[in-house]
């Protein structure tokens, strides 16, 4: 296995090259506070970066959360293989393990970059849980469009929060940078969670985000209800009721979804051919492979490859 980083401003960009699988993940470094799990990037600062062995325009995983907001002119990001319009107001919230990709445009904007354990060590469990929540674009829209008045209030959180960033770092700075974030967060959250019934649903929500973790970390593996079921020590109907009262879909259907977008991943960054991509997601025969990607997708895996490679 070689492994090989590349330091580029506050991020570190792995290349994973085992059994000829090449995979691309950014990992958070903060080369400017090197003991700060948080760092403040402007958007033109990242496209304008031009690193010599990777793009920020190509698509890549991340290993952190981010709140990207736009803050003028128009263009397009690519998140998890889906186009986005963008404009002045604009706001993403990625998680970790989220697929992503810029293109090259004059917009402008800020991305709030932090770790896993930023949020861990530093919430409640309620805001804990309410992050990664606001984070999961399988409960909400990853994107929302500020009006005025909250676009003015988040703006201004952000503004404060680069002040203490740039000019102070001293004991006190992390503390006040934590408690500008944790506003800005606790206001988004109220944001999506108007009109979004998913959120209010918090009897189901803890055990939803675990069968959703157990699932992305085994679904090649394992595809079958049961299974998950038995590794949480509930029955298999009960994670139906879970998956149905969160998404309104069963959770065999949760199962399929996450093996299709982690199939996508390994389409994109994999130089396997799709045979071998197939028996690497579980399928022994070719054939059954591409009839399940075609199923969920509507395309072959073929088709797939050449559309996304090709952008």
């Amino acid at each position: 296995m070689g492994l090989h980083c590349l330091y580029n401003s506050s991020v570190v960009l792995i290349f994973v090259d085992v059994m000829n699988k090449k995979y691309k993940e950014i990992s958070f470094v903060n080369t400017r506070v090197g003991h700060f799990e948080f760092d403040c990037i402007d958007y033109e600062e990242l496209l304008e970066m031009s690193p010599p062995d990777h793009s920020q325009f190509e698509f890549h995983k991340l290993s952190f959360f981010v709140v990207l907001l736009f803050t003028g002119k128009s263009g397009l990001y690519n998140l998890n293989f889906k186009d986005y319009g963008i404009k002045k107001g604009t706001l993403f919230t990625l998680r970790k393990d989220n697929i992503h990709k810029f293109y090259k445009n004059r917009a402008t904007g800020h991305l709030l970059v932090f770790t896993e354990d930023f949020i861990l060590n530093n919430s409640s469990d309620v805001e804990a849980s309410k992050t990664f929540s606001l984070f999961n674009e399988m409960l909400a829209s990853p994107k929302i469009q500020l009006n005025k008045k909250d676009y003015d209030a988040v703006i201004m959180l952000i503004d404060l929060i680069k002040q203490e960033y740039l000019s102070n770092k001293d004991d006190y700075s992390l503390s006040i940078i934590r408690s500008y974030l944790q506003v800005i967060i606790t206001k988004l959250f109220r944001i999506k969670s108007k009109g979004n019934v998913v959120f209010d649903k918090r009897k189901y929500i803890s055990m939803f985000l675990q069968l959703q973790s157990l699932i992305e970390k085994e679904c090649f593996k394992h595809k079958k209800v049961a299974y998950y079921a038995k590794q949480m020590a509930v029955s298999a109907k009960t994670l139906n009721n879970v998956t149905q009262s969160i998404l309104d879909r069963s959770a065999k259907t949760l199962i399929n979804e996450i093996v299709i977008m982690r199939t996508k991943q390994l389409i994109i960054n994999s130089s396997d051919s799709l045979s071998e991509i197939g028996y690497q997601v579980g399928f022994e025969d070719p054939t059954n492979f591409f009839k399940y990607f075609r199923r969920y997708t509507g395309v072959s895996p073929r088709q797939f490859k050449a559309k996304y490679q090709s952008i």
